[in-house]
């Protein structure tokens, strides 16, 4: 019978599909040290050549951390451990799977990667089980697409400049046509997503009530940001309460703002201080967002002149010298991002902001594969008390598991992100399966038709037009609630989609072979 069954061709296809998803999902045995997910612009490891994985890199072949300065990485403690261990070495070597890199250490940089455990496998976990924030914006103005466009592109420049690859920012609306702006970034805090997306960005250099130059290329032709001479931090005074630390940088003005600088300027009388400098009365004040962060004092030397290279500089502040120097950075970092990628077209709202811990999500995993064995077990035990029959119930369980299977390796060939919406769209996919599958068997073990021919049409009659009702069903859930459910309508209409094709035809085969035993 075995040999029989390997001969028909539904049960081939089959299991060429499982062979396939076996492949796209990728099994990994080898999980010492750690992944690389991404690396920061211009930082230590950047600087020494480590690069942020491909996006379309499967996880199972991102670049892995197995050692450092010759002792072994097994793990995030590991690795934790030994970057702090040798914080204050000149120099230390970071060895991977691929190569061996020498970093220089640099109070001005930080090390700049982000690490996570070995993946096990090439599915992608969403923010509901891995851990992060999910944020719905919405423009407090009337924008078209192309604004949108826009405003994504401003989004993901600033989070690029900080070396975040994890992270989705599309464009999302509802039934009712409004806009929105979706963003998911894995591992970040509320803080972080709030303060580096939803602030507009507005940049302003003034001098009195005039406008010098601001955020973004078209005034500011350069950033200085990895070269330690035009790029540093400096003055950490000891004062009340902490530390208090200067960052400051260079940047390059285009023509037309440095022939503003000179117009501006011409006119401004010279102030001598006590130390007989010269400044003009008036200073160069730095805006961010209306809130002023610093004031420059303007050599007498600039008056009426095309300044062309100006020293950005502002404060950081800490408990600890190294507390003051990390905010500093932080400053420094946030404020060059705003100068290179500009401000944002409009102000932007926060609709919803859902921050997940990893800790949370691991337990959502846990529970969901927990749940997925207890429906199999409780579904055999079903089938099992209505037909009384094992010769049924396996190859219910064999098709059930074989559908979740192929949808997990599409996921992973596709690189598709499962979260919980997902995982609800798989259980609805799986007990439509079950229900055809009823639905196949009842047919066959009843005398009503002549054959079994007759049979199996009549009952894929039935299977066909609930297919069609689910997936007529599933389409406006692609736009309802701004595109959150689209992870259920999605996996829903694959998941029912694989079975009428594919498990469904091979299902009928093996039952009637079985039956006919």
């Amino acid at each position: 019978m075995m040999k029989k069954l390997l001969k028909e061709w539904r049960v081939i296809v089959l299991l060429l599909f499982l062979f396939f998803s076996y492949l796209a999902i990728g099994f990994n045995l080898d999980k010492d040290g750690v992944a690389i997910v991404s690396v920061e612009a211009n930082s230590m490891s950047d600087l020494a050549g480590i690069k942020s994985p491909p996006e379309n890199l499967n996880l199972v072949k991102r670049e892995r951390i197995i050692a450092i300065n010759d002792a072994p990485v097994n793990n995030i403690n590991d690795y934790t451990s030994l970057i702090e261990k040798n914080k204050d070495s000149l120099t230390f070597k970071i060895k991977t799977n691929k190569e061996e890199y020498t970093l220089i250490n640099d109070i001005n940089k930080s090390i700049g990667i982000e690490i996570s455990n070995v993946a096990s496998n090439n599915l992608r976990k969403g923010l509901d089980l891995q851990g992060g924030t999910r944020v719905l914006l919405k423009p407090l103005e009337d924008v078209s697409s192309n604004d949108i466009k826009d405003i994504i592109d401003v989004m993901e420049n600033r989070l690029n400049v900080y070396g975040l690859s994890d992270l989705t920012i599309r464009e999302a609306s509802d039934l009712a046509g409004e806009k929105y702006i979706s963003v998911e970034i894995a591992g970040a805090s509320k803080e972080e997503v709030k303060d580096l997306i939803t602030k507009q960005g507005v940049f302003e250099a003034r001098i009195g009530d005039n406008i010098v130059f601001r955020g973004g290329e078209e005034d500011i032709t350069f950033v200085c940001r990895h070269d330690g001479t035009c790029s540093r931090i400096i003055d950490c005074l000891q004062v009340q309460g902490g530390y208090n630390c200067k960052f400051e940088f260079e940047i390059a003005l285009s023509e037309a703002a440095a022939n503003k600088h000179a117009e501006i300027t011409k006119d401004l009388a010279v102030n001598v201080s006590q130390g007989m400098e010269r400044f003009l009365e008036k200073s160069l004040d730095l805006y961010l967002d209306g809130a002023k962060v610093d004031s420059l004092l303007i050599s007498s030397d600039l008056k009426g002149e095309k300044a062309d290279r100006i020293i950005i500089s502002g404060p950081g502040f800490g408990v600890t010298q190294e507390d003051a120097v990390n905010d500093a950075i932080f400053n420094r970092n946030k404020l060059q991002t705003i100068l290179i990628t500009g401000s944002l077209p409009t102000k932007l709202e926060i609709i919803k902001l859902d921050s997940i811990s990893p800790l949370l999500g691991k337990e959502f995993l846990n529970n969901s594969l927990l749940i997925a064995i207890l429906a199999l077990i409780g579904v055999g035990l079903i089938v099992y008390l209505r037909y009384r029959n094992f010769k049924i119930v396996l190859p219910i369980i064999f098709t059930v598991s074989s559908e979740i299977f192929i949808i997990l390796g599409l996921a992973a060939l596709f690189k598709y992100n499962l979260d919980l919406a997902a995982i609800v769209g798989l259980i609805a996919a799986v007990g439509t399966g079950v229900d055809d599958q009823i639905v196949i068997t009842d047919e066959m073990l009843s005398g009503s038709s002549s054959n079994d021919k007759e049979r199996l049409k009549s009952a894929f009659f039935i299977i066909f037009s609930a297919f069609a009702a689910t997936v007529a069903a599933m389409i406006p859930l692609f736009w309802a609630g701004a595109g959150l459910l689209t992870g259920f309508a999605l996996v829903t209409i694959a998941g029912v989609t694989i079975g009428v094709f594919i498990t469904r035809p091979a299902y009928a085969v093996i039952i009637k072979f079985l039956l006919k035993d």
